[in-house]
Protein backbone atom coordinates (compact mmCIF):
# COMPACT_ATOMS: atom_id res chain seq x y z
CA UNK A 1 0.00 0.00 0.00
CA UNK A 2 0.75 3.38 -0.57
CA UNK A 3 0.00 5.92 2.40
CA UNK A 4 0.48 9.41 2.63
CA UNK A 5 0.57 10.69 6.44
CA UNK A 6 -0.69 14.06 6.80
CA UNK A 7 0.17 15.47 10.30
CA UNK A 8 0.71 18.94 11.84
CA UNK A 9 3.65 17.26 14.30
CA UNK A 10 6.24 14.74 14.23
CA UNK A 11 8.31 13.45 16.67
CA UNK A 12 11.63 14.18 17.36
CA UNK A 13 11.37 17.59 16.01
CA UNK A 14 7.98 19.14 16.60
CA UNK A 15 5.52 17.59 19.58
CA UNK A 16 3.43 18.80 22.10
CA UNK A 17 2.07 15.40 22.48
CA UNK A 18 1.20 11.84 21.45
CA UNK A 19 -0.02 13.14 18.06
CA UNK A 20 4.12 13.86 17.37
CA UNK A 21 5.04 10.54 18.80
CA UNK A 22 2.39 8.47 16.27
CA UNK A 23 3.73 10.59 13.50
CA UNK A 24 7.37 9.70 14.10
CA UNK A 25 7.11 5.91 15.05
CA UNK A 26 4.34 4.64 12.85
CA UNK A 27 5.38 4.96 9.43
CA UNK A 28 8.46 3.28 10.41
CA UNK A 29 6.41 0.19 11.85
CA UNK A 30 4.36 0.15 8.48
CA UNK A 31 7.63 0.80 6.31
CA UNK A 32 8.85 -2.86 8.10
CA UNK A 33 5.97 -4.30 6.66
CA UNK A 34 6.68 -3.49 3.37
CA UNK A 35 4.61 -0.55 2.88
CA UNK A 36 5.24 2.80 1.10
CA UNK A 37 4.42 5.19 3.16
CA UNK A 38 5.71 9.10 3.26
CA UNK A 39 4.76 11.48 6.09
CA UNK A 40 3.66 15.54 4.70
CA UNK A 41 4.23 17.50 7.61
CA UNK A 42 4.79 21.78 7.61
CA UNK A 43 8.65 22.46 7.07
CA UNK A 44 9.00 24.22 10.91
CA UNK A 45 12.32 25.50 11.55
CA UNK A 46 13.23 22.46 13.59
CA UNK A 47 13.10 20.75 9.68
CA UNK A 48 14.25 22.99 7.71
CA UNK A 49 17.97 22.74 10.40
CA UNK A 50 18.01 18.88 10.42
CA UNK A 51 17.46 18.80 6.76
CA UNK A 52 19.36 21.59 4.74
CA UNK A 53 19.32 20.06 1.72
CA UNK A 54 15.80 19.06 1.40
CA UNK A 55 15.63 19.70 -2.37
CA UNK A 56 12.09 21.19 -3.49
CA UNK A 57 10.61 18.58 -5.39
CA UNK A 58 6.96 20.15 -6.74
CA UNK A 59 4.87 23.98 -6.23
CA UNK A 60 1.32 22.80 -5.48
CA UNK A 61 -0.52 25.87 -6.90
CA UNK A 62 -4.46 26.94 -8.17
CA UNK A 63 -4.96 25.72 -4.60
CA UNK A 64 -8.53 27.37 -4.07
CA UNK A 65 -9.91 30.56 -1.74
CA UNK A 66 -6.97 32.66 -0.09
CA UNK A 67 -4.22 29.49 0.29
CA UNK A 68 -0.65 30.03 -1.02
CA UNK A 69 1.76 28.38 -3.38
CA UNK A 70 4.03 26.60 -1.40
CA UNK A 71 7.31 24.17 -2.35
CA UNK A 72 7.49 20.51 -1.28
CA UNK A 73 10.92 19.61 -0.26
CA UNK A 74 11.64 15.82 0.21
CA UNK A 75 13.83 14.78 2.91
CA UNK A 76 14.86 11.13 4.96
CA UNK A 77 14.08 10.57 8.19
CA UNK A 78 16.88 8.55 9.91
CA UNK A 79 14.76 5.18 10.06
CA UNK A 80 14.44 5.99 6.46
CA UNK A 81 10.75 7.45 5.96
CA UNK A 82 10.09 9.63 3.11
CA UNK A 83 9.30 13.13 4.28
CA UNK A 84 7.26 15.58 2.43
CA UNK A 85 8.55 19.39 3.76
CA UNK A 86 5.56 21.76 3.17
CA UNK A 87 7.65 24.62 2.27
CA UNK A 88 5.75 28.23 3.42
CA UNK A 89 7.61 30.44 5.71
CA UNK A 90 4.86 32.96 6.21
CA UNK A 91 2.98 30.30 7.38
CA UNK A 92 5.66 28.19 9.63
CA UNK A 93 9.17 29.79 9.77
CA UNK A 94 7.72 30.86 13.24
CA UNK A 95 9.07 30.11 16.82
CA UNK A 96 7.67 28.15 19.91
CA UNK A 97 4.42 25.84 19.48
CA UNK A 98 3.47 25.33 16.07
CA UNK A 99 -0.16 26.25 16.94
CA UNK A 100 -0.03 29.51 19.62
CA UNK A 101 1.92 32.63 19.44
CA UNK A 102 4.35 33.99 21.96
CA UNK A 103 1.64 35.35 24.30
CA UNK A 104 0.07 31.96 23.81
CA UNK A 105 -3.07 32.17 22.35
CA UNK A 106 -3.85 30.50 18.92
CA UNK A 107 -2.09 32.02 15.62
CA UNK A 108 -5.22 33.80 14.21
CA UNK A 109 -4.61 32.36 10.78
CA UNK A 110 -4.54 28.86 12.02
CA UNK A 111 -7.39 27.94 9.67
CA UNK A 112 -5.52 28.94 6.53
CA UNK A 113 -1.84 27.89 7.70
CA UNK A 114 -3.43 23.85 8.52
CA UNK A 115 -6.46 24.05 5.87
CA UNK A 116 -2.73 24.61 3.36
CA UNK A 117 -1.85 21.60 4.67
CA UNK A 118 -4.71 19.45 4.47
CA UNK A 119 -5.45 21.16 0.60
CA UNK A 120 -2.17 20.06 0.12
CA UNK A 121 -2.37 16.49 1.55
CA UNK A 122 -5.74 16.49 -0.84
CA UNK A 123 -3.85 17.86 -3.98
CA UNK A 124 -1.45 15.08 -3.38
CA UNK A 125 -4.29 12.28 -3.96
CA UNK A 126 -5.67 13.71 -6.91
CA UNK A 127 -5.02 14.23 -10.62
CA UNK A 128 -3.64 17.63 -9.83
CA UNK A 129 -0.92 16.28 -8.25
CA UNK A 130 2.52 16.67 -10.29
CA UNK A 131 4.69 14.02 -8.25
CA UNK A 132 5.00 10.53 -10.11
CA UNK A 133 4.01 9.05 -6.55
CA UNK A 134 0.38 8.21 -5.71
CA UNK A 135 -1.26 7.39 -2.66
CA UNK A 136 -3.95 5.12 -1.99
CA UNK A 137 -4.79 5.97 1.31
CA UNK A 138 -4.53 9.60 3.16
CA UNK A 139 -4.23 8.84 6.67
CA UNK A 140 -4.99 12.25 8.61
CA UNK A 141 -4.62 12.81 12.26
CA UNK A 142 -6.81 15.30 14.41
CA UNK A 143 -8.04 18.37 13.26
CA UNK A 144 -5.44 20.31 11.40
CA UNK A 145 -6.00 17.78 8.83
CA UNK A 146 -9.31 16.93 8.70
CA UNK A 147 -10.50 19.01 6.21
CA UNK A 148 -8.35 16.58 3.69
CA UNK A 149 -11.13 14.26 3.45
CA UNK A 150 -13.53 17.36 2.83
CA UNK A 151 -11.18 18.31 -0.33
CA UNK A 152 -10.89 14.71 -1.86
CA UNK A 153 -14.90 15.07 -1.11
CA UNK A 154 -15.85 18.21 -2.64
CA UNK A 155 -13.06 18.72 -5.22
CA UNK A 156 -12.94 16.97 -9.00
CA UNK A 157 -10.32 14.11 -9.86
CA UNK A 158 -10.26 12.30 -6.00
CA UNK A 159 -7.59 9.38 -6.23
CA UNK A 160 -7.11 8.31 -2.70
CA UNK A 161 -8.82 7.19 0.01
CA UNK A 162 -8.76 9.13 3.26
CA UNK A 163 -8.97 7.23 7.11
CA UNK A 164 -9.15 9.91 9.88
CA UNK A 165 -7.62 9.43 13.01
CA UNK A 166 -8.56 11.15 16.41
CA UNK A 167 -6.40 11.64 19.05
CA UNK A 168 -7.81 14.15 20.60
CA UNK A 169 -11.91 14.65 20.40
CA UNK A 170 -11.44 18.07 22.68
CA UNK A 171 -9.51 20.28 19.98
CA UNK A 172 -12.08 21.00 17.15
CA UNK A 173 -10.33 23.33 14.98
CA UNK A 174 -13.49 25.89 14.73
CA UNK A 175 -13.94 29.00 12.86
CA UNK A 176 -16.52 31.68 11.29
CA UNK A 177 -18.21 30.67 8.36
CA UNK A 178 -15.99 33.26 6.50
CA UNK A 179 -12.98 31.19 6.65
CA UNK A 180 -15.63 28.99 4.28
CA UNK A 181 -14.52 31.31 1.35
CA UNK A 182 -10.17 31.57 2.37
CA UNK A 183 -10.01 27.71 2.46
CA UNK A 184 -11.49 27.03 -1.09
CA UNK A 185 -14.24 25.10 -0.12
CA UNK A 186 -17.55 25.60 -2.27
CA UNK A 187 -21.11 26.93 -0.52
CA UNK A 188 -22.65 22.84 -0.70
CA UNK A 189 -19.99 21.51 1.86
CA UNK A 190 -21.73 24.64 4.73
CA UNK A 191 -23.84 21.52 5.48
CA UNK A 192 -25.03 19.25 8.40
CA UNK A 193 -23.45 16.64 6.67
CA UNK A 194 -20.46 18.81 5.27
CA UNK A 195 -17.97 21.16 7.66
CA UNK A 196 -20.63 22.90 9.50
CA UNK A 197 -21.00 22.41 13.06
CA UNK A 198 -23.23 24.71 14.94
CA UNK A 199 -22.65 27.68 13.27
CA UNK A 200 -19.30 27.45 12.63
CA UNK A 201 -16.97 25.69 10.01
CA UNK A 202 -14.66 22.22 12.01
CA UNK A 203 -11.78 20.76 10.91
CA UNK A 204 -12.57 17.66 13.04
CA UNK A 205 -16.14 17.73 12.23
CA UNK A 206 -15.29 17.60 8.70
CA UNK A 207 -12.92 14.81 8.88
CA UNK A 208 -15.51 12.59 11.56
CA UNK A 209 -18.25 13.57 8.70
CA UNK A 210 -16.46 12.85 5.06
CA UNK A 211 -13.41 10.36 5.73
CA UNK A 212 -13.91 6.55 4.53
CA UNK A 213 -12.72 5.25 7.79
CA UNK A 214 -12.25 6.66 11.31
CA UNK A 215 -10.08 5.63 14.15
CA UNK A 216 -9.09 6.11 17.60
CA UNK A 217 -5.96 5.55 19.26
CA UNK A 218 -7.17 3.42 21.96
CA UNK A 219 -10.23 0.52 22.05
CA UNK A 220 -11.91 2.05 24.82
CA UNK A 221 -11.76 5.73 23.82
CA UNK A 222 -13.67 4.31 20.56
CA UNK A 223 -16.51 3.73 22.43
CA UNK A 224 -16.40 6.57 25.35
CA UNK A 225 -16.79 9.68 22.51
CA UNK A 226 -19.69 8.02 20.77
CA UNK A 227 -21.51 8.77 24.57
CA UNK A 228 -23.42 11.78 24.96
CA UNK A 229 -21.05 12.21 28.08
CA UNK A 230 -17.12 11.90 26.48
CA UNK A 231 -17.73 13.18 23.02
CA UNK A 232 -17.68 16.98 23.09
CA UNK A 233 -20.71 17.30 20.76
CA UNK A 234 -20.08 14.50 18.12
CA UNK A 235 -21.21 11.65 19.64
CA UNK A 236 -24.69 11.36 17.42
CA UNK A 237 -21.91 11.80 14.19
CA UNK A 238 -19.94 9.38 15.81
CA UNK A 239 -22.70 6.79 16.76
CA UNK A 240 -24.31 7.45 12.92
CA UNK A 241 -20.70 5.91 12.06
CA UNK A 242 -19.97 3.13 14.26
CA UNK A 243 -19.67 0.76 11.16
CA UNK A 244 -16.98 3.12 10.23
CA UNK A 245 -15.38 3.71 13.22
CA UNK A 246 -12.53 2.07 15.34
CA UNK A 247 -10.07 1.93 18.01
CA UNK A 248 -6.24 0.97 17.44
CA UNK A 249 -4.28 0.81 20.06
CA UNK A 250 -0.86 3.35 20.10
CA UNK A 251 2.32 1.80 20.68
CA UNK A 252 5.33 2.93 21.58
CA UNK A 253 8.82 3.22 20.36
CA UNK A 254 10.31 0.34 22.05
CA UNK A 255 14.04 1.19 20.88
CA UNK A 256 14.08 4.92 22.69
CA UNK A 257 11.96 3.87 25.37
CA UNK A 258 14.46 0.98 26.74
CA UNK A 259 15.80 0.90 30.21
CA UNK A 260 18.63 -1.35 28.91
CA UNK A 261 19.60 0.99 26.91
CA UNK A 262 18.28 4.38 27.26
CA UNK A 263 21.62 6.44 27.25
CA UNK A 264 19.41 9.13 29.54
CA UNK A 265 20.18 7.00 32.52
CA UNK A 266 22.97 6.36 34.59
CA UNK A 267 22.56 3.50 35.42
CA UNK A 268 20.77 0.88 32.87
CA UNK A 269 18.78 -1.89 33.92
CA UNK A 270 16.22 -4.72 32.80
CA UNK A 271 13.67 -7.02 34.33
CA UNK A 272 16.20 -9.15 35.35
CA UNK A 273 18.53 -6.79 37.22
CA UNK A 274 15.90 -4.42 38.53
CA UNK A 275 18.10 -3.89 41.62
CA UNK A 276 19.71 -1.01 39.29
CA UNK A 277 16.58 1.14 39.19
CA UNK A 278 17.53 2.30 42.70
CA UNK A 279 20.26 3.66 41.78
CA UNK A 280 18.30 5.95 39.33
CA UNK A 281 16.65 7.27 42.29
CA UNK A 282 19.30 8.18 44.32
CA UNK A 283 20.06 10.16 41.52
CA UNK A 284 17.35 11.36 40.39
CA UNK A 285 16.58 12.49 43.45
CA UNK A 286 19.94 14.31 43.89
CA UNK A 287 19.57 16.29 40.93
CA UNK A 288 16.24 17.35 41.79
CA UNK A 289 17.30 18.70 45.63
CA UNK A 290 15.43 15.67 47.55
CA UNK A 291 16.05 13.88 50.31
CA UNK A 292 17.84 10.99 49.80
CA UNK A 293 15.54 8.03 50.99
CA UNK A 294 15.30 4.65 49.26
CA UNK A 295 12.89 3.83 52.36
CA UNK A 296 10.24 6.69 50.75
CA UNK A 297 8.62 5.83 47.47
CA UNK A 298 9.11 8.62 45.31
CA UNK A 299 5.27 9.07 43.31
CA UNK A 300 6.28 10.54 39.59
CA UNK A 301 4.59 12.96 37.02
CA UNK A 302 5.35 13.96 33.10
CA UNK A 303 2.73 15.99 31.96
CA UNK A 304 0.55 18.56 30.64
CA UNK A 305 -0.27 20.49 33.90
CA UNK A 306 -4.18 20.74 33.08
CA UNK A 307 -7.09 19.83 34.82
CA UNK A 308 -8.25 17.24 31.96
CA UNK A 309 -4.88 15.04 32.82
CA UNK A 310 -6.32 15.16 36.32
CA UNK A 311 -3.68 16.91 38.20
CA UNK A 312 -5.78 19.15 40.34
CA UNK A 313 -7.08 16.00 41.79
CA UNK A 314 -3.43 15.02 42.60
CA UNK A 315 -2.90 18.33 44.08
CA UNK A 316 -5.34 18.66 46.51
CA UNK A 317 -4.03 15.32 47.76
CA UNK A 318 -0.54 16.29 47.57
CA UNK A 319 -0.33 17.13 51.32
CA UNK A 320 -1.74 13.56 52.59
CA UNK A 321 0.49 11.55 50.41
CA UNK A 322 3.83 13.56 51.19
CA UNK A 323 2.65 12.76 55.05
CA UNK A 324 2.44 9.05 54.50
CA UNK A 325 5.53 9.66 53.70
CA UNK A 326 6.55 10.02 50.28
CA UNK A 327 8.04 12.05 48.29
CA UNK A 328 6.59 13.56 44.58
CA UNK A 329 8.71 14.38 41.46
CA UNK A 330 6.70 16.45 38.70
CA UNK A 331 7.56 17.52 35.22
CA UNK A 332 5.41 19.19 32.92
CA UNK A 333 4.07 22.81 31.58
CA UNK A 334 0.11 23.89 31.03
CA UNK A 335 -2.29 26.48 32.42
CA UNK A 336 -1.00 29.28 34.84
CA UNK A 337 -2.55 28.68 37.86
CA UNK A 338 -1.86 24.91 37.95
CA UNK A 339 1.47 25.79 37.48
CA UNK A 340 1.84 27.74 40.28
CA UNK A 341 0.23 25.76 42.87
CA UNK A 342 2.61 23.05 42.43
CA UNK A 343 5.11 25.44 42.36
CA UNK A 344 3.90 26.36 45.77
CA UNK A 345 3.78 22.71 46.66
CA UNK A 346 7.33 22.28 46.18
CA UNK A 347 8.26 25.87 47.87
CA UNK A 348 6.19 23.66 51.10
CA UNK A 349 7.84 20.83 50.87
CA UNK A 350 11.06 21.33 49.57
CA UNK A 351 12.37 17.52 50.63
CA UNK A 352 9.26 15.97 49.48
CA UNK A 353 8.56 17.64 46.47
CA UNK A 354 10.00 18.59 43.17
CA UNK A 355 8.49 20.63 40.32
CA UNK A 356 9.93 20.88 36.97
CA UNK A 357 7.72 24.06 34.56
CA UNK A 358 8.71 22.83 30.93
CA UNK A 359 9.52 20.03 29.43
CA UNK A 360 13.16 18.38 29.11
CA UNK A 361 13.07 14.42 26.88
CA UNK A 362 16.37 13.44 28.78
CA UNK A 363 14.62 14.36 32.54
CA UNK A 364 11.32 12.56 31.40
CA UNK A 365 13.41 9.18 30.89
CA UNK A 366 14.90 9.58 34.36
CA UNK A 367 11.98 10.02 36.18
CA UNK A 368 10.24 7.03 34.66
CA UNK A 369 13.53 5.02 35.52
CA UNK A 370 13.38 6.53 39.17
CA UNK A 371 9.84 6.81 39.96
CA UNK A 372 8.96 4.02 41.88
CA UNK A 373 5.16 4.93 41.38
CA UNK A 374 3.65 6.51 38.18
CA UNK A 375 0.72 8.82 38.70
CA UNK A 376 -1.93 9.46 35.67
CA UNK A 377 -5.43 10.39 37.16
CA UNK A 378 -6.87 11.41 33.66
CA UNK A 379 -10.28 12.73 33.53
CA UNK A 380 -10.17 10.93 29.76
CA UNK A 381 -7.09 10.21 27.90
CA UNK A 382 -7.60 8.80 24.18
CA UNK A 383 -4.61 6.64 24.74
CA UNK A 384 -1.57 7.91 26.68
CA UNK A 385 1.62 7.18 26.48
CA UNK A 386 3.41 7.63 29.99
CA UNK A 387 1.61 4.46 31.64
CA UNK A 388 3.43 2.93 28.55
CA UNK A 389 6.32 4.22 29.11
CA UNK A 390 6.10 3.29 32.85
CA UNK A 391 5.24 -0.54 32.34
CA UNK A 392 8.52 -1.22 30.30
CA UNK A 393 10.50 1.27 33.04
CA UNK A 394 8.91 -1.14 35.84
CA UNK A 395 7.44 1.64 37.32
CA UNK A 396 4.02 0.45 38.21
CA UNK A 397 1.51 3.54 37.31
CA UNK A 398 -1.53 4.59 39.08
CA UNK A 399 -4.40 5.31 36.31
CA UNK A 400 -7.96 5.89 35.98
CA UNK A 401 -10.35 3.55 34.11
CA UNK A 402 -10.60 5.65 31.03
CA UNK A 403 -9.35 5.35 27.86
CA UNK A 404 -5.98 3.59 26.56
CA UNK A 405 -5.51 3.83 30.79
CA UNK A 406 -8.25 1.24 30.89
CA UNK A 407 -6.60 -0.74 27.74
CA UNK A 408 -3.36 -0.83 28.79
CA UNK A 409 -3.09 -0.85 32.78
CA UNK A 410 -4.25 -4.14 34.29
CA UNK A 411 -5.13 -3.56 38.46
CA UNK A 412 -3.23 -5.45 40.65
CA UNK A 413 -5.47 -7.22 42.03
CA UNK A 414 -5.59 -9.30 39.15
CA UNK A 415 -2.39 -11.25 40.72
CA UNK A 416 -1.92 -13.58 37.06
CA UNK A 417 -1.73 -10.55 35.40
CA UNK A 418 -1.93 -6.95 37.89
CA UNK A 419 0.64 -4.42 36.66
CA UNK A 420 -0.80 -1.30 38.00
CA UNK A 421 -3.64 0.41 40.22
CA UNK A 422 -6.66 1.28 38.61
CA UNK A 423 -9.41 3.49 39.90
CA UNK A 424 -12.81 4.62 38.38
CA UNK A 425 -14.60 7.90 39.50
CA UNK A 426 -12.72 11.31 38.80
CA UNK A 427 -12.42 12.18 42.65
CA UNK A 428 -9.50 13.00 44.95
CA UNK A 429 -11.35 10.88 47.57
CA UNK A 430 -10.26 7.83 44.57
CA UNK A 431 -7.25 8.91 43.76
CA UNK A 432 -5.86 8.82 47.48
CA UNK A 433 -7.05 5.55 47.96
CA UNK A 434 -5.59 4.55 44.92
CA UNK A 435 -2.19 5.64 45.58
CA UNK A 436 -2.67 4.26 49.53
CA UNK A 437 -3.07 1.07 47.86
CA UNK A 438 0.07 1.37 45.78
CA UNK A 439 2.07 2.78 48.32
CA UNK A 440 1.36 -0.15 50.96
CA UNK A 441 1.43 -2.57 48.06
CA UNK A 442 5.46 -1.23 47.63
CA UNK A 443 5.99 -1.96 50.75
CA UNK A 444 5.96 -5.50 50.28
CA UNK A 445 9.13 -6.00 47.76
CA UNK A 446 7.83 -9.93 46.27
CA UNK A 447 4.56 -8.30 45.43
CA UNK A 448 5.84 -5.26 43.88
CA UNK A 449 8.40 -7.25 41.97
CA UNK A 450 5.42 -9.25 40.75
CA UNK A 451 3.78 -6.27 39.11
CA UNK A 452 7.23 -4.86 37.63
CA UNK A 453 7.82 -8.00 35.68
CA UNK A 454 3.52 -8.33 34.56
CA UNK A 455 4.25 -4.70 33.13
CA UNK A 456 7.68 -5.63 31.91
CA UNK A 457 6.75 -8.41 29.83
CA UNK A 458 4.13 -6.62 27.62
CA UNK A 459 4.67 -5.55 24.41
CA UNK A 460 4.06 -2.00 23.72
CA UNK A 461 5.69 -1.98 20.28
CA UNK A 462 4.15 -0.14 17.05
CA UNK A 463 4.23 -3.66 15.20
CA UNK A 464 0.77 -5.07 16.52
CA UNK A 465 -1.26 -1.58 15.87
CA UNK A 466 0.82 -1.50 12.48
CA UNK A 467 -0.55 -4.49 11.42
CA UNK A 468 -4.02 -3.56 12.13
CA UNK A 469 -3.64 -0.31 9.98
CA UNK A 470 -2.58 -1.86 7.37
CA UNK A 471 -5.24 -4.23 7.65
CA UNK A 472 -7.74 -1.06 7.55
CA UNK A 473 -5.51 0.44 4.49
CA UNK A 474 -6.34 -2.90 2.64
CA UNK A 475 -10.44 -3.04 3.37
CA UNK A 476 -10.57 0.53 2.20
Amino acid sequence: MKVLFATSEIAPWVKTGGLGDVAGALPGALRALGHDVRVLVPAYPALLESFPDAEEIARPHWLGGLLPTPGLREAVAPDGTPLLLLDYPPYFKRPGSPYLGPEGRDWLDNHLRFGLLARVAAWLGSEASTLAWTPDIIHCHDWQTGLAPAYLHYLPGQLAKSLFTVHNLAFQGLFDHASLFELGLPDASWHINGVEFYGYLSFLKAGLQLADAITTVSPTYSKEIQTDAEGMGMAGLLRHRAADLSGILNGIDTQVWNPATDPSLLHNYSARHLEHKALNKADLQRQLGLEQRPDLPLLAVVSRLTEQKGLDLLLDVAPQVLAMPAQIAVLGSGAARMEQAWRAMAHQYPTQCAVTIGFDEALAHRIEAAADIFVMPSRFEPCGLNQMYSLRYGTPPVVRATGGLADTVIDAADEKHGSGFVFGPATAEALLQALQRATSAWQDPKLWRRLQKHGMARDSSWEAAARHYAELYQSL
